[in-house]
């Protein structure tokens, strides 16, 4: 049986209306009907600002008083409501139509996770309930996004966790995983992987075919087709993994291992949001706390979950952009920051300024100066940018593909504040302003819209 299921992961724009929900139920069933299958993974439905999607249940908690943040365990079971509703309604769709189905909560698929509220990772997954539904002639429908955590494996029950946005993508890979799928496939709003977003270059073309290794990047650096996570999981077993539009017959994206698809290219541009980046001047710092200067830095970033981009380290200063609507987190954690390092006449009292130093770090580094030696570790901000990345398999190394950016980055009279790049791909820092622009004259600079 295993080599017969196809995980049919549906996103939140299909299942927002009953129309979409029509839509993505007859895709279900024609798969049923050609001998496959299909045990479906469901998000909330609709996006942000319709009335079950889940920044609606998170803003449902914190507009009773904006200063109480909500506790993250009951946050997660309320969010969870989103997919529960979901897969209900999907399933009971599916009933309409006249084919038997069943919904299932994570952890009634079989999903354990650890118990990380708001970010978990799967940890196991037991399909057994699943493969039974399977084989009463029923259609799984799986809440994405969702599992169950127990410390004590002698209570009832367990704890209910979510995975972190993008999650139900986690979940649909997963469980392809779990069940030994013969694909996984995503579906979206858009054809498939597109070289660019069509809001900046309209007629981009859908790629057929890319590696797990290039869309887990994609992702990473802002696409947001499938969750990095998704892919990673998805390559570990090889399973292939399909991107396709709810809405069209289009063919869409299958994402493959390296192998199947050998050769240097060029696969498309992909940028952020809006970024705010930091530099901190490390220079006045004593050599040997500089490391523990940095680990503090990062440590406490990764603990409030703040995404990293663009990072840079030189013998003066490290680097990096975060997105602007975390900033406020990152200020509230980093600015007027206190470390003392070291101890007798070696001890040294850093206080972080983020910016221009306000009245209330000022007044921290008065006070502190009767305790000892006080010095600051000073960020210089830069608002107002974004990250435009050039994503490639085994291309970005090669000599002149950073000479033939720049030069054509200065010929349309953009600005490079930065610059940083990994094996798939190569990026640069731009003034929001031109994110757009940035985008169309690297497409049009290695001839994206001639790919296949």
């Amino acid at each position: 049986m295993s080599n017969r299921i196809h995980v049919m992961k549906f996103g939140g724009t299909s299942v927002a209306t009953s129309e979409a929900r029509l839509t993505a139920a007859m895709k279900v069933i024609s798969a049923k009907e050609k001998g496959i299958q299909p045990v479906v993974v469901v998000s909330a439905i609709g996006r942000k600002g319709m009335p079950y999607a889940t920044d609606t249940f998170i803003n449902l908690l914190r507009e009773i008083d904006p200063s109480v943040e909500p506790d993250a365990r009951e946050l997660d079971l309320l969010i969870a409501c989103g997919e529960i509703l979901s897969a209900v309604v999907f399933a009971h769709t599916l009933k309409t139509l006249g084919h038997s189905s069943m919904a299932f909560r994570g952890g009634q698929a079989g999903i354990r996770t650890d118990g990380v509220f708001g970010n978990a990772r799967i940890v196991s997954i037991n399909p057994t309930a699943l493969l039974q539904s399977i084989n009463a002639g029923k259609i799984p429908v799986v809440c994405g996004f969702q599992g169950v955590y127990t410390e004590d494996k002698n209570l009832p029950g367990g704890e209910l966790t979510t995975l972190g946005r993008g999650g139900s993508d986690t979940t649909a890979s997963a469980l392809g995983v779990a069940l030994n799928a013969k694909a996984v496939e995503i579906y979206t709003d858009v054809d498939g992987v597109k070289t660019a977003d069509p809001d900046a270059v309209r007629h981009a073309p859908t790629l057929k075919s890319v590696t797990y290794d290039e869309v887990a990047e994609i992702a990473h650096l802002g696409a947001k087709v499938v969750h990095p996570r998704a892919a990673e999981i998805a390559m570990t077993k090889k399973i292939p993994l399909w991107v396709k539009n709810t809405f069209s017959d289009e063919p869409g994206t299958e994402i493959v291992p390296k192998e199947r698809f050998p050769g240097r290219r060029v696969t498309g541009v992909t940028h952020t949001g809006k970024l705010v980046f930091m530099q901190f001047n490390l220079g006045e710092c004593n050599t040997e706390h500089r490391t523990e200067l940095e680990s503090s830095i990062y440590q406490t970033l990764a603990r409030y979950g703040v995404q990293l981009f663009m990072l840079n380290v030189s013998p003066e200063s490290i680097g990096f952009a975060v997105p602007r609507d975390q900033y406020p987190i990152v200020e509230d954690v980093l600015d007027g920051l206190v470390m003392p390092l070291g101890s007798g006449d070696s001890r040294v009292i850093y206080v972080f300024q983020l910016g221009i130093a306000t009245p209330e770090v000022e007044t921290q580094v008065d006070l502190l100066k009767s305790l000892g030696e006080v010095r600051k570790v000073h960020a210089k901000l830069t608002e107002g940018c974004t990250v435009v990345s050039l994503v490639g398999h085994e291309y970005m190394q090669q000599p002149g593909v950073f000479l033939n950016v720049m030069v054509a980055l200065e010929k349309a009279e953009i600005s490079v504040l930065q610059t940083s790049d990994s094996d798939y791909s190569l990026s640069v820092l731009v003034p929001e302003a031109d994110t757009m622009r940035t985008v169309r004259t690297l497409h049009e600079k290695f001839e994206l819209s001639k790919i296949e």
